[in-house]
């Protein structure tokens, strides 16, 4: 492992690959109990999270519903609740993944916001857009459609007076791979720290399917290009940068790619910068 690839790690709190099966699940109830302990120490009952079909809102999503029946069990206190929220822009090209992870999940309640409308309004308004190539206009407007979708979430929970939860790991954070204030917004992360194969071993060993386990990642925020692979849009591969993450041996071109996004991402990672 290069100085460089612990230094990262640990800023991002990366954990270990797991020894054994043994270790997966313990690391899931850990998990589960940072939730619980979430809405002990808020003095609150409710979580919320969108759902888009892709294996991290999934597990998230999976995780959340097995710690509030946990607490409802725990205390007899049927305010406990998670609500999954699907957040289509219009239709979603993969509206059968999201059901099936839906499916998985098993959700106290499930409702669905559709930011299409929501969306088109803002952009109607934002006069600088208007000589942007349709390449960069819709780069712009996909970072809009995620901080409306964590709009959504943050109203249904100021609502419900709930937490919402954040699907962010260190195979994203690493890349940098969220909107600001988008759904890199959240009130907790409880899948920070794994890397992407130990979030797809955690989905296997709580049960989804292999499909949902296996999806191709990606943010599908494009209009020109939906459902874009995560990796397309990085340059690297999940396994490239989970081995580096985890200090592990990658070529010269990878270890150059993460770097530099790294870096280049940083200020996503901080808070505001203040004088």
């Amino acid at each position: 492992m290069s100085n460089r690839q612990r230094e990262i790690a640990d800023a991002l709190g990366v954990i270990p690959p797991f020894a054994d099966q043994a270790a997966l699940l313990a690391e899931v109830e850990r998990r589960k109990a940072f939730i619980q302990d979430c809405l002990r120490r808020a003095g609150l009952k409710v979580l919320v999270l969108g759902i888009s079909g892709g294996v991290d809102s999934t597990v998230a999503g999976r995780l959340a519903q097995q710690a509030v029946q946990a607490l409802r069990e725990e205390t007899g206190d049927d305010g406990y609740r998670f609500i999954a929220v699907r957040l289509p822009h219009g239709v979603q090209h993969d509206e059968d993944d999201a059901k099936a992870a839906l499916d998985f999940i098993q959700a106290d309640e499930v409702q669905t916001v559709n930011i299409a409308d929501g969306v088109r309004g803002l952009l109607g308004q934002i006069d600088a857009l208007t000589p942007l190539s349709a390449e960069r206009r819709d780069f712009v407007a996909g970072n809009v459609k995620a901080r409306m979708r964590m709009i959504a979430q943050f109203a249904i929970a100021n609502a419900r007076n709930g937490l919402v939860i954040g699907t962010d790991h260190a195979a994203e954070a690493v890349m940098g791979f969220f909107t600001k204030f988008g759904d890199g917004a959240c009130d907790l992360a409880p899948l920070s720290g794994l890397v992407k194969g130990q979030v797809r071993a955690i989905a296997a060993a709580l049960g989804a399917s292999e499909k949902v386990a296996q999806k191709v990642p990606t943010a599908d925020l494009e209009d020109l290009r939906p459902g874009k692979p995560d990796e397309e849009a990085y340059g690297v591969t999940y396994a490239e940068i989970d081995a580096f993450l985890q200090g592990k041996p990658v070529s010269e071109q990878a270890y150059e790619v993460i770097v530099k996004t790294y870096d280049r991402s940083q200020h996503k990672r901080e808070l505001p910068f203040a004088p």
